[in-house]
């Protein structure tokens, strides 16, 4: 069975974006591949944390993980921090990483030009990290948004450069993009991808976590457009941001969705998404509530083990191709 990994931050919320971009492709993809899920709390760390937050969101990410449906004994899910192997081969990587390929890092110019003068290197060096977390595993698909293309890129090129100048020792990892709902788009600005950390998230993020009321609040001010059709129209974003969150919770074809709303205005639209989507929160949130610190640390102890039996012998491949033997002989 070929292997997959994907992982999140725990930082500030989850939002429905996060769910329908990534997660609910994790849950269909967990039986077709051996699957790795991490809660990647190191990444995290590339900006200034409060320590005893960041404890409670990986705690709390890993409960959505599981209540979403991503299955502790079919997947291995675990805290990037736990497996120490994650750490100790980013430093390998860093050595045949070239200073200029993470100069043309997109993301990190855009975080770069926010924090001005307080850029850390971790920022600087996150795409290695996640070089790291993938190969360690010996990963052959990797569900990404978009806007990761550009690092599962530089992740492809830093393992044939590890195999060619150091001999075969990972697998060279290949994308799995979702043709749909891959960019879930802000519901107060349709040019810009749903995101936790924009400022703007609080009205244009439906969170997993939300209340009722405040799905319906943010779906009753989200924007939309010109005219009264109801289509799905890329010319359109909002409709067609709107539509196809619709579509993904419902699983109604795109047809299907236009004649439901045909000849409906906006507001009738707006009124039945909200009603889609918390009939969807609802029971996902109770499942989130119903799983016992007890539970989760077992589930959390577990997976770590499953992942560092694998990293371990990934890490150990490296150095000794590498001749970091240590003072045994290898």
């Amino acid at each position: 069975m070929k292997r997959i990994f994907s992982g999140a931050q725990p930082t500030g919320n989850v939002h429905l974006g996060n769910y329908l971009g990534a997660l609910k492709n994790w849950v269909a993809l967990q039986r077709e591949y051996e699957s790795f899920f991490c809660i990647v709390n190191l990444h995290a760390i590339t900006v200034r944390q409060d320590p005893k937050v960041l404890a409670a969101k990986t705690r709390e990410l890993a409960r959505i993980y599981l209540a979403v449906g991503i299955d502790p004994d079919v997947s291995t899910v675990f805290v990037q921090s736990d497996v120490p192997e994650h750490a100790e081969l980013t430093w390998l990587l860093n050595c045949v990483t070239r200073t200029s390929e993470l100069e043309r890092m997109t993301q990190f110019k855009d975080k770069a030009r926010k924090q001005l003068e307080n850029v850390g290197v971790g920022l600087f060096d996150y795409p290695v990290l996640m070089a790291a977390d993938i190969l360690l595993y010996q990963t052959d698909l990797v569900p990404v948004g978009e806007d990761q293309k550009q690092h599962l890129e530089l992740t492809r090129d830093l393992a044939i450069r590890f195999n060619r100048d150091y001999d075969e020792t990972f697998r060279v990892p290949d994308a799995f993009i979702p043709k749909v709902g891959a960019r879930i788009m802000s519901l107060a600005d349709p040019t810009k991808k749903m995101s936790k950390s924009d400022d703007e998230s609080e009205a244009g993020c439906v969170m997993l976590l939300d209340n009722a009321e405040a799905v319906r609040r943010k779906f009753k001010r989200a924007v939309t457009a010109s005219g009264t059709e109801i289509r799905f129209d890329p010319a359109r974003p909002a409709i067609n941001n709107l539509l196809t969150i619709y579509h993904l919770l419902t699983g109604k074809t795109p047809s299907e969705v236009e004649e439901h709303f045909s000849g409906s205005g906006y507001a009738r639209l707006k009124e039945e998404l909200a009603e889609v989507t918390i009939g969807f929160l609802k029971p996902l949130q109770e499942r989130v509530r119903a799983i016992d610190d007890g539970k989760l640390d077992a589930i959390l102890e577990q997976g770590a083990a499953r992942a560092q039996t694998i990293a371990a012998a990934t890490l150990a491949r490296a150095k000794a191709n590498m001749g970091l033997v240590g003072a045994k002989r290898s």
